[in-house]
């Protein structure tokens, strides 16, 4: 089966990717004591490499997840404006992030995850890269932060493939038309 690259993260009802400071803390669902993962665990075992962009790398590896690389055996591509050294497992990028998924799309294995953040999956959305799109609807309103989409691509018809309800949490999957499977009833 081909690789697909996915946009696979979670955003407020109002789509903020982070609030006005960048902080992600909002992303629980109603009860912020559940341990239901909404598919997660399963969701990593479809890909092998995840794409980044280097505000993202730095709130995971420095906030988020400070001293354990929270992605062990999955190959991350971080695309970024500052020099950066190369290290086990990660691979640091300034140039085109097109080409590289291109050449990533070119070669054997599992699905390429499109974990953040909004600069990254513009870029990719206008060279028409993100074949799935993974939304997690928080249940919150930010009223601001750094939106999801931020235009500058042309209209691409998605049809709904899956969606799920958990702790308040709704994932909608979408793909882009002409690829989408029959569409699931929401449980």
């Amino acid at each position: 089966m081909k690789r697909q690259v996915v946009l696979y993260l979670g955003m407020s009802l109002d789509g903020y990717l982070a609030d006005l400071h960048g902080g992600v803390d909002w992303m629980v669902g109603e009860n912020p004591e559940y341990l239901g993962d909404l598919g997660y665990a399963q969701f990593l075992q479809q890909v092998d490499t995840i794409l980044m962009g280097g505000t993202t790398y730095h709130q995971v590896t420095e906030e988020l997840s400070p001293g354990e690389w929270p992605y062990p055996g999955l190959h991350c591509h971080v695309f970024t404006h500052r020099e950066a050294v190369n290290q086990e497992g990660i691979t640091f990028h300034c140039g085109d992030a097109g080409e590289v998924v291109r050449e990533l799309l070119a070669r054997p294995g599992k699905d390429i995850w499109v974990c953040g953040g909004a600069d990254l999956a513009g870029q990719l959305l206008q060279r028409g890269l993100i074949d799935r799109f993974q939304i997690s609807i928080l249940p919150v309103l930010l009223g601001g932060g750094i939106p999801l989409f931020q235009g500058g691509f042309s209209t691409i018809p998605l049809a709904l493939a899956e969606t799920k309800a958990e702790n308040g949490i709704v994932e909608l999957t979408y793909l882009r038309r002409g690829n989408a499977p029959q569409t699931k009833p929401m449980e």
